[in-house]
């Protein structure tokens, strides 16, 4: 019998993602959890075949924890799913060791699909994906700012630049004030910008927004 956990803050994804998964595998057996702290207590009790996670939940995000997941358990496929589009998160969750990336716009279509491939032990990734894979690997020069900057980094800047006080993103992301304040002068200093409004015309400019 497969054995799945789901992991999304939104009980109505994870719903749909169950009603999708359960018809396609009918003895399929689910688990659900709202969080990553969850997941990680779950995934220690239970030998899992697949994990399912959004890359935005309250405290740590799947991006923050999906180092630690592959570590403990290399050999377990982790499908990340998220409403970002793929120009945000997919080469990074795909370099982390995720087995694939799903947009949940694509979900009703390509769910059954992605993790049968990721199940089988091959990745899932759009074609749009994999041609931005390839061209990471052969660009030596000319990269984007954000490409500096690590996966906490990455994230703290997008809140930053939608918007987003450190206040609200500390609050957020369960970190301090201190320390979300210190991601963001790291962040304005690597990509050379002094002001929050520099970092949304950029990425308004690179499309992140």
């Amino acid at each position: 019998m497969l054995r799945f956990i789901i992991a999304d803050d939104h009980s109505v994804v994870r719903k749909g993602i169950y009603q999708i998964l359960i018809d396609e595998f009918p003895s399929l057996y689910i688990d659900e959890v709202a969080n990553t702290e969850s997941l990680l207590q779950k995934t220690a009790l239970i030998q899992y075949d697949l994990i399912i996670c959004d890359i935005s939940m309250p405290g740590k995000s799947g991006l923050d924890i999906l180092p630690q997941l592959k570590e403990l358990y290399p050999k377990l496929p982790i499908l990340i799913m998220s409403i970002h589009p793929e120009d945000h998160y997919a080469v990074r969750v795909l370099k982390a060791g995720a087995s694939g990336y799903l947009n949940k716009d694509l979900a009703p279509e390509e769910l059954v699909y992605a993790v049968r491939r990721v199940l089988q032990g091959k990745r899932y990734i759009t074609p749009s994906v994999s041609e931005k894979i390839s061209l990471t690997k052969n660009k030596i020069t000319d990269k984007p700012l954000h490409f500096y900057l690590s996966d906490r980094e990455f994230t703290v800047m997008l809140m930053l630049a939608s918007g987003k006080s450190t206040s609200e993103i500390a609050e957020t992301l369960d970190l301090s004030l201190t320390t979300i304040s210190t991601y963001r002068s790291r962040i304005l200093f690597k990509m050379n910008f002094k002001t929050n409004a520099d970092l949304t015309l950029y990425a308004v400019q690179e499309k992140l927004l």
